[in-house]
């Protein structure tokens, strides 16, 4: 069967055509600035990259224009519609509306716009891509993949707030997580490298990007992680805040002004390693103006070093011991300073990193980082969302 992964932005929209059988990826590509002039769609299949420009009206037009180049002559994969089995589409948020991967009807798509606004950002994004792809492909079955599915698993007094528990009830108002397939595959992918059943496994996985979340998972399954009702949560991200109290958003407000509205995309869109450095969100800038004696970059970037640390600390006691940390997504693969930063000092905890290891150049591996005489092992593993939406997409059907 090949599965057609569908990741929908607000003008973007990537895609993946996965052979569910060898797990093969036979064409991806990523259409962008959809409903914005200068609309382009990237076409990456056989070794080769097709570039297409042209204005794209809408999600609809878009995925029209992926199809046709699925099964174009020179760029194409398959020979026909036909040969695509099924469709599984990332959503960020689920809320507890729905706990798995769950098959799109009228009624699923109908309860995704009571809960788009759990994730303002991203689920109304991921409603138009499913509506799309129905309009384009009303016989296909489609499946939506939930990144908060993986963290459906945490007890109730971890992902409760102490608010007025009648209004957790009326509204819902709890951590429910996100990059839970990200969690998922590389908790997965650890104990397969280990040779290890994941049930026998203590694991932290840090996801580690422009958005960030660290998870603890045990045995396999989440019991607690660090993004919360919605991905603001957690630690300081590329231009979010992460953690922060309630009552100094209050004062920022009215010191500048701000309306709640207003001071959620503060939160969301000036703050984190931007806000505090100055110089970017992107932790290449950063590193690069702190080595020429940046004071903002380094700070910006020791604040996300031990914000992680914090939460690998609390997550070692959660657990009840530690086996395997793991780290992925761009910052976690390719930031050698960031992992060894994360994990400094904690020879006492069992976790010592080998610097030459930790020094290797990401060729899309696994790495194992950890020294010989770690007790704990340290793993850098490639993460493959698509993967994951693929194989929960196909295990449904």
């Amino acid at each position: 069967m090949k599965i057609l992964v569908i990741n929908a932005g607000s003008s973007s929209l990537k895609y993946q055509l996965i052979n569910i059988e060898t797990e093969e990826v036979l064409a991806k590509g990523n259409v962008e600035r959809i409903g914005i002039k200068g609309g382009c769609l990237t076409h990456k299949a056989g070794g080769k990259t097709f570039v297409i420009e042209k204005e794209i009206k809408d999600h609809t037009e878009a995925i029209q224009l992926v199809l046709k180049e699925l099964i174009d002559g020179e760029a194409g994969v398959i020979r026909s519609m036909n040969e695509i089995g099924a469709v599984g589409h990332r959503v960020v948020a689920s809320g507890e509306a729905f706990k798995k991967t769950t098959l799109v009807t009228d009624e699923v798509m109908k309860t995704m716009e009571e809960i788009a606004e759990l994730a303002p950002l991203h689920n109304p994004a991921a409603i138009l891509g499913v509506n799309a792809c129905r309009a384009v492909m009303p016989d296909k079955k489609m499946a939506l993949v939930f990144d908060t599915s993986f963290h459906a698993t945490m007890p109730d007094y971890a992902y409760l707030y102490a608010i007025d528990y009648d209004d957790y009830t009326a509204y819902k108002v709890r951590k429910y997580g996100a990059h839970g397939t990200s969690h998922k595959f590389v908790s997965q992918a650890a104990a397969e490298y280990l040779h290890k059943d994941v049930s026998s496994l203590n694991i932290i996985t840090c996801h580690l990007g422009n958005g960030s979340s660290i998870s603890a998972v045990k045995g396999g399954k989440c019991i607690d992680t660090s993004m919360g009702f919605t991905p603001l949560a957690g630690v300081p991200m590329g231009t979010r805040s992460g953690d922060i109290d309630a009552a100094a958003v209050e004062f920022l407000c009215k010191k500048k002004g701000m309306d709640i509205h207003e001071a959620l995309v503060y939160l969301n869109k000036k703050c984190g390693m931007l806000g505090v450095s100055g110089v970017s969100s992107d932790y290449r800038d950063l590193t690069a103006a702190a080595n020429e004696g940046n004071y903002r970059a380094q700070l910006a970037l020791n604040m996300f070093s031990y914000a992680c640390k914090k939460y690998v600390g609390a997550y070692m006691a959660a657990l009840g011991g530690l086996d395997v940390v793991v780290f992925t997504a761009g910052v976690g693969e390719n930031t050698p300073h960031i992992r060894a930063a994360v994990l400094s000092d904690m020879e006492a905890f069992g976790i010592k990193l080998d610097p030459a290891k930790n020094a290797f150049k990401n060729d899309g591996s696994v790495h194992e980082i950890s020294a010989d005489d770690s007790r704990v092992k340290v793993l850098v593993i490639p993460t493959n969302e698509e993967l994951v939406i693929a194989r929960e997409t196909a295990a449904l059907l």
